[in-house]
């Protein structure tokens, strides 16, 4: 059945429910304006970065009601300050206070984006922060969505272990792109070497994020992408449950939303478990676990939070056990042949890589690709696991074929066409496909080998409220769904395969970017909802489930 034009009344006068039907679980969620007023109005008032340059005893009201909000709101209850103790503060105590949590509040994620024209923001913990991007409220995704995303998870990690260990298929795969691409060039060269000297990685460590969209049309999940390396947010995005949690605490009565239907988010502690259990298998005590991270990286308190979590679980040594790459995926964290040494170091070295070189390149878009041809997925994982996986890929192609691209030219805005890059603004889109395409074809060179064309995803556009440096804008968005997971094997025993928690990014649905620290999506969570059909098979209405 077609979708439904006009709006549908639910139980609860502060929701409406639009453009449902009997095949589609999508709908828009809209809440009233009075109670968006009133909430907002609980927000900060300052709108100034909260830690400038400028020395704490100059700037302590508005930092402390601003380090005091977040806290509370994340439930950082060490820090709340109540009458009695605020009388006891000394004139040096307060001042100090502020300063030490200056740093400690970004490894709480209190703060999380260092802001650009801050000196040292990107490097100093606690200089020139600003509070994360996040959405006012959390975006709904229906019961039987999430469990479908959180049960692929361990699935795909398998995936990623058994394709990686498949050398011959990851060359094959990528030779035409190692041929005119740099960067895919380079990686596949250190990948030959571990061929060469029959490099074995016994204890094999995946922290992974699959990136999931709820298309409107067809009322299916699609896969966006497989990240293996540096899945990055597994911090901030479980502080940013506890924040919506703790809104529908206050508000949730008025907005007919349940805080207990907010799930818990575990991802960074399970990340963090599982960075100690490979450490532990490593079997060295005095061993430590090495970041492998960007300069002037604005997102450093994403990383701190998980370095903070894994800092309680064992103590800290010399020799490296682990190897956690936050970098290496784009040719800009290259820019000499020091850190080409550094990864083939690193890369044939006895410490555990998180991700290994061949888990780096079952990530990449090609691979992507060809996992999703006829009969691959059966190559590497049992029928049953294979279906369930192929049910959430979404139309990938080689620009080898002739007829696809032929349609992408004629209808560039159905297609996203994708680079071998990581780290988002690399996509094209719209008739910037269409563009290039015509330019590859002109051309007739190899480069079309650089890129995959994909099934472009839309999801339906709910009203949703953003709040980017204390500032509330008010949107139609749409939102991707990420599920993290973690794998830790050593030889034939599987020590860990789970999913762990989630990534929920929310952004304007205008935009083709969906980059947070980039600014283009801010942080989520969800609310998970259940449906009910009250007219059976002629469904014209749905209610959100009592329980919601």
């Amino acid at each position: 059945m077609g979708a439904i034009s006009s709006s549908l009344a639910v139980s609860h006068s502060s929701i409406a429910v639009s453009y449902l039907s009997s095949s589609s679980a999508t709908f828009f969620l809209h809440y009233s304006p009075n109670l968006i007023s009133n909430i907002i109005a609980t927000l900060p008032t300052s709108r100034a970065p909260i830690f400038s340059n400028s020395p704490p005893s100059r700037r302590l009201p508005n930092d402390e009601a601003f380090l005091l909000f977040f806290a509370r709101f994340i439930g950082i209850r060490s820090i709340r300050r109540n009458r009695r103790s605020a009388r006891g503060v000394g004139s040096q105590t307060l001042p100090n206070l502020c300063q030490h949590l200056a740093g400690v509040a970004g490894e709480l994620g209190v703060r999380c984006f260092g802001l650009e024209f801050a000196k040292r923001a990107g490097t100093s913990p606690g200089v020139g922060m600003v509070h994360a991007p996040f959405a006012l409220l959390p975006m709904p995704i229906q019961e039987g969505f999430w469990k479908q995303a959180c049960e692929l998870a361990p699935i795909f990690n398998e995936l990623v272990d058994r394709v990686s260990l498949d050398g011959k298929f990851l060359q094959d795969s990528l030779s035409r792109t190692k041929k005119v691409d740099a960067f895919t060039s380079r990686l596949l060269d250190i990948h030959s070497k571990m061929l060469e000297i029959n490099k074995k990685e016994v204890i094999r460590l995946g922290l992974h994020r699959s990136d999931y969209m709820l298309d409107a049309e067809t009322a299916l999940l699609y896969q966006i992408e497989l990240n293996t390396i540096s899945s990055s947010f597994a911090g901030l995005g479980c502080l940013v449950s506890n924040l919506h949690r703790h809104l529908l605490n206050q508000h949730g009565k008025d907005l007919g939303l349940n805080p207990k239907r907010v799930p818990g988010n575990t991802a960074v502690r399970q990340f963090a478990e599982a960075l100690a259990k490979a450490w532990k298998e490593y079997d060295n005590k005095r061993a430590v676990v090495m970041f492998v991270v960007q300069p002037e990286e604005r997102n450093m308190y994403d990383q701190h939070w998980l370095s903070f979590l894994l800092k309680e679980i064992y103590p800290r040594g010399q020799i490296v056990a682990v190897v956690y790459f936050r970098a290496g995926y784009s040719p800009n964290d290259y820019p000499s042949e020091s850190e080409w040494n550094a990864r083939l170091m690193m890369e044939q070295s006895t410490a555990i890589k998180c991700p290994s070189i061949s888990y780096h390149l079952v990530g990449t878009k090609k691979i992507q690709q060809e996992l999703a041809k006829p009969l691959v997925l059966e190559r590497f994982l049992e029928d049953e696991d294979a279906a369930k996986l192929r049910k959430c890929f979404a139309g990938l192609w080689s620009l080898d074929d002739s007829e696809i691209v032929k349609t992408a030219i004629e209808r560039p805005e159905l297609f996203v066409l994708k680079p071998q890059r990581e780290g988002g603004g690399n996509n094209i889109y719209g008739d910037d496909v269409k563009e290039m395409l015509l330019k590859l074809q002109h051309e007739k060179n190899q480069e079309q080998a650089a890129y995959i064309l994909m099934q472009r995803i839309f999801p339906t556009a709910s009203l949703s409220y953003l709040i980017r440096e204390g500032i509330c804008h008010q949107n139609n968005a749409i939102s991707e769904l990420g599920i993290y997971g973690a794998y830790l094997r050593n030889n034939d025993k599987v020590i860990m395969n789970d999913h762990c928690g989630y990534l929920m990014r929310t952004k304007d649905s205008s935009s083709n970017e969906g980059g947070v620290a980039t600014g283009f999506a801010v942080l989520d969570s969800i609310p998970i909802v259940t449906f009910k059909n009250l007219v059976g098979d002629s469904l014209t209405t749905l209610y959100l489930s009592a329980n919601y």
